[in-house]
């Protein structure tokens, strides 16, 4: 008793323990909340660097297509141009040029101007008429196209420049005649102007710092910023800033927490490079609001979350202190429950527990295997479900503690030795336990064993009288067969032979009856040999092939072991003759004969010959197998008895199934090897 109070008290929490274990817990939380906290600022930090870097990517892609637009429209326009002043060129040298031409060719190639100037900038020849002689002139052209005059280029890229008189831009490009004359074309630059001003760094800054979230979006050389938009005011130059010099050196992905008086951002920044040149550094600049918000909010649940812990924590641990007698009768219901059902999974016998409405409440494992069922499966369904006759639905109503049942399982007939009894749950209500052990096959065997020594008397009794008769028949037969040879008598001399040949023949089958019964009674020994089932199924088929198909009966195998046996050929094969003859018996007008062959165990396998013949009387069916027992007119009553020896003597069992007008199965079950 000492040692168990020891044990109970080595399982109680001790309240210093409780104290341990609650301070352990709640470093454990706060830690937890602290790394959760950290993990979760990392976590949107890393979120903001991607969606940082995705803007970033998207605003340099966006600078380079820009470029890329303006500089193709800027060449196409250059070179048609070009290719309009080549034109020119060959008129000029054809002499075939003169004003009213260039007046066409602009018109019809949407050509502002084309001028044709001489080595002292004097226009000879213009598609347009002078219209600012009174007007100041803002630009000389000899300054632009001074170098054809000299003989230092042949073709001149203006590209965008004042006009001569007026206040606007042009695009012009000069060409040099073979004279050193120049010809010169221009188009009015301000759509030009406009679509860059459009496409700019300026315009596209401005679009991307829109978005509330964008702080400041900037383009920033050497010598300072280039285009930006946002708060850029407090922005520092590149040779103020290490991480600016870092990422231009290696032209990389940069990102900090850029802090100032009046602003706070999440800078994202990258070199900016067109045609393998360094234009500058793009800096963007990310609000930190949403990130504050979120890591506050998160903070507030983390404490909260830490709070409830701590008062979770507190009340389990008095729960367990409060409890932990409860637990330990707990655990040792639990092992004493778990002890009792192994004992009841491993006895042999079924068990059943029925509630006060005869619903099964439970099931052993025996009882399982037996019903063919799972305990889920059978709970809660009424007893009778399973066991069906009218012996069961009285059975639980019968005074008798213990009572042999014949029930209906599944369809099969079988026998049940019930020991039953009652106790009262926790309601009051009476339940019943039923321990119950299946003596089916117990029964069938002492059944066999009763007919084996019945027919082993009859055999023998048999045998004493049929040698006792053989003698004196053996004697009538000689003389019959006697007077018919010696003896001649004077009148009806032929029915005198006649009638003395009948009691000899009669005699003879007398002797063959005799013989039989003499051979039922002497112990015929077995002489085992191994051969292949298979192959001696098929030569059973081809015996009675052309006798079956006399009488319109098809002989079907089923064959489910291929293997070896080791029986007595001889016997075996009278066995089966004598199933098959039955068979044909029963089904005069033709039908069918199925043999089939199983293994249901390593040792053993199961033989079934069915037939769809008249079928047996129930009655009658459990004196198949006496001796002289016949339903037939002619029988004689051995053939079926031989069987159940035959089969007997080589440690099996044989028994047999039959509906009326539907058939008759033999199920014999044999040691696949005789000892």
């Amino acid at each position: 008793m000492t040692e168990k109070v020891k044990h109970f008290k080595n399982l109680l929490i001790q309240p210093k323990s409780l104290i341990l274990i609650f301070s352990l817990t709640a470093i454990i939380v706060v830690s937890s909340a602290i790394i959760e906290l950290n993990q979760s600022k990392s976590e949107m930090l890393e979120l903001m660097e991607k969606q940082g870097r995705s803007i970033l990517e998207t605003v340099l892609k966006s600078s380079d297509n820009a470029l890329l637009s303006y500089n193709k429209i800027e060449d196409e326009i250059e070179q048609r141009l070009l290719n309009n002043a080549n034109t020119v060129k060959l008129l000029y040298e054809k002499r075939m040029i003169n004003n009213a031409l260039l007046e066409r060719l602009a018109k019809v190639n949407n050509v502002y101007r084309i001028n044709i100037f001489d080595r002292t900038g004097k226009k000879i020849f213009s598609s347009h008429k002078d219209i600012h002689n009174l007007q100041d002139e803002k630009e000389n052209p000899l300054k632009y196209i001074q170098p054809i005059f000299d003989g230092d280029a042949d073709t001149l890229i203006m590209g965008i420049k004042p006009a001569r008189y007026l206040v606007k831009q042009r695009f012009a490009v000069a060409l040099a005649t073979n004279d050193r004359k120049a010809i010169v074309l221009n188009i009015d630059a301000e759509e030009l102007m406009e679509f860059r001003t459009k496409v700019g760094f300026g315009v596209l800054l401005k679009k991307v710092t829109e978005n509330p979230q964008l702080v400041y979006a900037v383009l920033q050389d050497e010598r300072g910023i280039i285009a930006g938009s946002g708060k850029i005011d407090e922005l520092k130059n590149i040779d103020q800033e290490t991480i600016l010099q870092n990422s231009l050196k290696d032209n990389s992905y940069k990102w900090r927490i850029l802090k100032s008086v009046n602003m706070e951002a999440f800078e994202v920044l990258h070199p900016f490079i067109y045609n393998n040149k360094v234009v500058g550094i793009f800096r963007l600049g990310l609000s930190l609001d949403p990130l504050n918000t979120i890591n506050s909010r998160l903070s507030r649940r983390i404490l909260i979350i830490t709070i409830l812990l701590f008062i979770f924590g507190f009340v389990t641990i008095t729960l367990v202190f409060l409890r932990q007698n409860y637990n330990v009768l707990s655990q040792r219901y639990s092992v004493m429950e778990s002890y009792s059902t192994r004992i009841l999974d491993n006895v042999s016998d079924g068990i059943i527990v029925l509630d006060s409405g005869k619903k099964i409440k439970m099931l052993n494992r025996a009882a399982e295997l037996i019903l063919s069922t799972s305990e889920d499966e059978a709970k809660g369904k009424l007893f009778n479900y399973f066991f069906f006759s009218i012996q069961c639905e009285e059975l639980l109503s019968s005074p008798a503690q213990i009572k042999e049942v014949e029930c209906s399982i599944n369809g099969k007939e079988k026998i049940f030795l019930f020991s039953i009894s009652k106790f009262a749950d926790e309601n009051n209500f009476e339940n019943h336990i039923l321990v119950f052990r299946d003596l089916t096959e117990t029964k069938r065997l002492e059944k066999q064993i009763q007919r084996n020594n019945k027919i082993v008397a009859m055999g023998e009794f048999s045998s004493s009288i049929a040698h006792e008769i053989r003698n004196p028949l053996n004697s009538i037969g000689t003389i019959a067969q006697q007077l018919g040879k010696d003896f001649v008598v004077n009148e009806n001399g032929e029915e005198f032979k006649n009638l003395t040949g009948v009691v000899y023949k009669e005699v003879r089958r007398i002797n063959d009856i005799v013989e039989t019964f003499l051979k039922f009674g002497r112990p015929q020994p077995v002489k085992a040999e191994e051969f292949s089932l298979n192959d001696f199924l098929t030569d059973i088929d081809k015996q009675y092939s052309s006798h079956l198909s006399k009488y319109k009966i098809d002989l079907s195998l089923l064959r489910g072991y291929d293997g070896n046996v080791k029986w007595d050929t001889q016997q075996m094969k009278q066995v089966f003759i004598n199933l098959i003859e039955n068979a044909i018996d029963s089904q005069p007008n033709g039908g069918k004969i199925v043999i089939k062959t199983f293994q249901y165990n390593q040792n053993n396998i199961e033989i079934t010959v069915a037939d769809s013949g008249r079928g047996v009387n129930p009655e009658e069916l459990n004196k198949i197998f006496d001796l002289y027992f016949t339903t037939k007119g002619k029988g004689n009553g051995i053939g079926l008895s031989i069987v159940h020896k035959i089969i007997t003597e080589h440690g099996g069992v044989i028994s047999a199934q039959s509906i009326l007008d539907e058939g008759t199965t033999f199920t014999i079950k044999l040691p696949i090897q005789y000892t």
